[in-house]
């Protein structure tokens, strides 16, 4: 029983520092990124440069939320070529915030579970009404939680329809 003990504040602390390092590998090239957990990035718009230095940062999996109206070079090409693996799924706004949307979100997530992966869109706003519906709706977390889990990943103005959404059951 000690020995369990130890082993998980070992792991936390693990964690801990894995987070950290993270942290301060990509505080500074990034905007505004938020670091929710030891293995997830979200921030905004990313550029060929960012990407190199996501590719250092140890980043394994990047999922962009941004259609390719937003796009200003070929992300997909750029980040699989640092040997970072690529998830595009356009979401445009609230219109997109739809269950099938949100399905293969879930999907790319667990497909890459314990993988450090950095989620963006044009702010980091979509990346967290995701997280949001995804805890409500296919996680069953209540609204508070939910809410608050895409807080912490960059929910801001779509806060209110992500709330309306979470009210109607799924």
């Amino acid at each position: 029983m000690a020995n369990e003990v130890e082993t998980t504040a070992e792991r936390t602390e693990t964690q801990q520092q894995q987070a950290t390092s993270l942290q301060a590998s990509l505080e500074q090239v990034l905007d505004n990124a938020k670091f929710p957990d030891a293995n997830t990035v979200v921030t905004g718009k990313l550029s060929p440069e960012k990407i190199t230095k996501i590719a250092e940062a140890g980043i394994e999996h990047i999922i962009n939320l941004q259609p390719d109206s937003e796009l200003t070079f070929d992300e997909k090409s750029a980040v699989e070529a640092a040997g970072i693996h690529y998830t595009h799924l356009p979401i445009s706004g609230a219109n997109d915030l739809k269950q099938i949307n949100l399905l293969e979100f879930d999907k790319a997530l667990r497909t890459h579970h314990g993988k450090k992966t950095l989620l963006h869109c044009g702010s980091g706003n979509r990346v967290g009404a995701c997280i949001a519906l995804r805890a409500g709706w296919l996680r069953g977390r209540k609204m508070d939680t939910a809410l608050e889990r895409g807080k912490e990943h960059g929910l801001e103005s779509l806060e209110e329809e992500v709330r309306m959404r979470l009210l109607v059951p799924r």
